[in-house]
Order: C-alpha cells, then structure tokens, then sequence
C-alpha cells in the first residue's frame, strides 16, 4: 500500500518543481496569444498572462499518466489478477478532469455564458457517474440517530443519490469560480481544501475504505503540489492569472477523489467558506437583487487598499423574494444599507465583501491572508465535525 504512495508523493514534488519553472517561461507566449488581463486592483496597467491554469493542469495530468504504472505494474509483471475495477476508475477519473480542463481553457478563450458553465460540469462528471454506478452502485443513506424512529436505519434513495453526486460536480467547479477576484484567492483555497483531504486520506487511510482512500491520495499530492507552483506566481502582487480553466480543474479533480473516493458527503465539509458564499450570493446570482457582471471588491488608488464594491438600485423594483432577502441579510448585519429616497445602496453579496464589510478597507495581501485563514479555520470546524462531534449522529 505504502510503496506506490511513497512514488507518487516523489512525483508530485517533481510535478512542483518543473511546473513552478515552466510558467514564468510561458507567460510571453499566453501574452502573445491575447490571452492577458489588466490587474484593476493595480495602480499599473501591465499586461498580467491569463489562464495559467492549462499549464498546472497539463503538468498534473502528465504526472499521472506517468504513475499509471506504479499502482497497476505488479499486476502486469507477475500476470496476477489484473485490478480492472481500480483501473477503469483511475481512467475515468482523469477522462473527467482532462474533459473540465479543456473546457475551462475553452471557457477562458471564447467567455462561455453563465447558463452554459452549469452545463459543461455536468457533460465531464459523466464518466464519474457510470464508473459509480458500474464499480458501486450504492445509493443508501445512514439516517442520523434523531431520525431512525422515523425513517429507519438507512434509506435507499436511488436516482436521487446520482443527481446530488451531479449537482456535487456543478457546485465544486463553480463554487471556487465564484468566490475569487483578488491575488491568490482561488489557487490559496484550493490548496487548504486540498491539503485537508489529504489529511482525511491520511486518517481514513488504514480504515474499512483504504482502496478508496488511497485513490484519493494518488491525485490529491500531485494535485496540491502543482496548484503551490502556481500560487508562488499567483500570490500578490500575481504575475499570472489563473483563468476559469484553474477553477474548473480545480472542482472537477474535487469532484472526482469525493464521488470515486466515496467520500463525497464529507467533503462537502471543506467547503463550507464557499458553500456560505454560494448561499450569501444567491439573491444576486438569481437576479432577486441586480447584480452587476464583475463584484469585486474596488480598489482605492490613493490609498492601496480593498474597500467593499456596491450596488445601487430602487428598492420599489426588487420582487417580493427579494425583499425577504435584503430583511433577513439585514436583520443579520450582512449587508450595509444606505437609503435615499426610493434608491439603496450597499454592498455586493460575496464573502470577500463581507470581510471587508467588518474589517474596513485592506491591503490586497491582507485580505487573501484573511479570506485564506478563514478556509483553514473552516477546514479544522470540519474535520471536528467528522470526528469529535460525528458519533452524536451516526454509529462511528
């Protein structure tokens, strides 16, 4: 078990090694291909290469087609009992993240709409849904102790079980999309939501699910290794931008150690900073409250600091629902509100807003550090909520 583990960890610090070379040489080509932005929370105007993200998910994906051999070898040297199952999930697992990359990348070159990026994850996490249901096929849920007199032990809930582990592929791949927009965020949280499935891989490691766990393994170390070459490049001030292609890489490799790993209720647990995020913004996301294209927070020149980016509209023109949003966000000091006459004015509904909301005004790398901090505190809540506090629940 500890053999192909201690190769793979090996590979992944050569993955950290050529990828944390290999960008800064490829920045001119991206900027010779258009690809490139303007950093706005800048003073200059420099042209920053955009979606390096390709090239982390190259690197990674070469990685492990090169440890193809290392798991499945023995069963090919000695001709023993060739691990089909094992196999046709590692294969599936990287047809899937190879599928997201490309379309991410895709994505970053032709800015695919909103309404067809819910569609793109869903088209990759089909290769994860079969393998499932072949190699698997369990759709049983264990009820919480409180609701066994009710429903029972457990519950088999069928197609529904496939559909969440869908909507599971959606939300990883836009969840971190959505919370980003300064220095450093979307590649930091990925590494901390990475390295705390690594940390339960390690925990879960000599369990009743090793196999699944040690798949998991496989992909995460090279995978945290090559997103810590770009966040080198990605940390304030960024000379890359990651893309939409990081994003969507980034969720789909979540998505696919969570379903084929079989952890896929708890690693719901790391993202709790961005499932707060997903639900803070839904009222803009769902056009209950206007939402203007970019929600960044603004960058105030003369000070060189992130103030909280608003939003101005006539409060007799949000629907019913709306209002019942901007009550309870109020009610809950989530927002700032300023009333003149029929107009509002406050703040945009994202997580990065909200800590600048309560902090004030901050330094950019400030507010990643704290936006960082948060995914780390979020991440320990989980693992306590899985260990500690799980057997109030469940039989553990």
């Amino acid at each position: 078990m500890l053999f192909p583990l201690v190769i793979n960890f090996f590979m992944a610090v050569i993955c950290y090694i050529i990828t944390v070379r290999l960008i800064p040489r490829l920045k001119d080509k991206f900027i010779k291909a258009n690809l490139f932005g303007i950093d706005m929370s800048k003073t200059t105007s420099d042209k920053i290469p955009e979606s390096l993200g390709v090239v982390t998910g190259c690197t990674f994906l070469i990685t492990m087609f090169l440890f193809i051999p290392v798991p499945f070898g023995n069963s090919l040297l000695y001709k023993a009992n060739f691990p089909q199952d094992e196999f046709v999930k590692y294969i599936a697992a990287l047809l899937s993240i190879c599928c997201m990359l490309f379309l991410g990348f895709a994505d970053d070159v032709l800015d695919v709409p909103w309404r067809h990026k819910l569609l793109l994850p869903t088209i990759a996490s089909l290769p994860l849904l079969m393998v499932y249901y072949v190699s698997f096929n369990s759709t049983t849920v264990i009820v919480p102790k409180p609701l066994r007199d009710m429903f029972g032990t457990s519950v088999d809930i069928g197609l529904f079980y496939y559909l969440y582990m869908g909507m599971l592929a959606v939300f990883c791949t836009n969840a971190i999309n959505i919370l980003a927009g300064v220095n450093g965020l979307e590649v930091g949280q990925s590494v901390v939501i990475g390295l705390s499935i690594i940390i339960f891989n390690v925990i879960e490691l000599f369990g009743n699910l090793s196999k699944a766990h040690q798949f998991s393994l496989y992909f995460m170390m090279p995978y945290v290794a090559a997103s810590l070459a770009l966040l080198k490049h990605n940390w304030y001030p960024s000379s890359v931008f990651v893309g939409d292609t990081f994003c969507y890489f980034s969720g789909m490799t979540f998505a696919v150690v969570a379903i084929l790993g079989r952890f896929n209720k708890t690693a719901l647990l790391f993202f709790i900073p961005q499932v707060f995020n997903f639900l803070y913004s839904a009222p803009q996301l769902f056009k209950l409250v206007p939402c203007p294209r970019h929600r960044l927070p603004k960058f105030n020149s003369k000070t060189d600091r992130m103030e909280c980016s608003l939003v101005v509209f006539k409060y007799s023109e949000i629907n019913v629902l709306g209002k019942l949003c901007l009550t309870i966000f109020r009610k809950l000091k989530l927002i700032q509100w300023k009333e003149k006459s029929d107009t509002i004015i406050t703040n945009n509904f994202t997580l990065i807003n909200l800590v600048l909301l309560y902090t004030g005004p901050l330094h950019e790398a400030k507010l990643t550090s704290y936006l960082i901090a948060i995914q780390v505190a979020c991440s320990v809540l989980a693992l306590i909520i899985r260990y500690p506090f799980a057997w109030i629940f469940y039989d553990v």
